[in-house]
C-alpha cells in the first residue's frame, strides 16, 4: 500500500536531527542564559566533555551558535547564540513552561523567566496574522511534499 518506505519528510524531523538530543537543547539554555564558555556549559548541562564538544561543533557548523576567543593563552572560547539559534528561545521558554505545569508544579519551579514588562513570562503560540492563540483544534495540516498526506503516503 505505501508507495515508500522513507519517513514522513518532516522539518520536525530534521531540526530534531540538529537540536532534538539532550546537551544540545541544554547548551542553548545556557548560552540564552548568557552562560557561553565551555566549563560553565560543561558544569551547568551535566554534560561529558567530548559530548559537549561535539555538540558544539555541530551547533557552530549548523549556524546555532558562533564561537569566539576570549583568551589567547591558553587559548579558550566563548559560545554565543546566532540570530537562529535565538529564535529556538520560545521553543525553550515553551518547553520549560510544558515540564512546569505537567512534571513540577507550581511550587517545584527551578526557574522563573520575567518579561521585561515585570510579570512571569508564560509563552503562548500565536498566529502571526491574526494574533489569535493557536489551539489544537484550530488547526488544519495541509502536506506539500509528493506523495503525502495528512494520512501517510499515497498509493503507488
Amino acid at each position: 500500500m505505501a508507495a515508500t518506505k522513507d519517513p514522513r519528510p518532516c522539518s520536525i524531523a530534521d531540526t530534531l536531527a540538529l537540536v532534538g538530543e539532550k546537551y544540545s537543547l541544554l547548551v542553548l539554555r545556557e548560552v540564552c542564559l548568557g552562560n557561553g564558555r565551555f566549563d560553565q556549559l560543561v558544569r551547568n548541562t551535566g554534560a561529558p566533555r567530548d559530548v559537549l564538544a561535539t555538540r558544539l561543533r555541530r551547533l557552530v557548523d549548523a549556524g546555532v551558535l558562533t564561537k569566539r576567543v576570549y583568551s589567547e593563552r591558553p587559548q579558550r572560547f566563548e559560545y554565543r547564540a546566532t540570530p537562529a539559534g535565538l529564535e529556538l528561545e520560545p521553543v525553550l521558554m515553551t518547553l520549560k513552561e510544558w515540564g512546569d505545569r505537567h512534571l513540577r508544579g507550581e511550587d517545584d519551579r527551578p526557574m522563573v523567566i520575567e518579561h521585561d514588562c515585570g510579570n512571569e513570562l508564560v509563552p503562548v503560540v500565536t498566529c502571526r496574522a491574526c494574533g489569535g492563540e493557536v489551539r489544537h483544534e484550530e488547526l488544519t495540516a495541509h502536506p506539500q511534499s509528493p506523495g503525502w498526506t495528512v494520512s501517510g503516503p499515497t498509493a503507488a
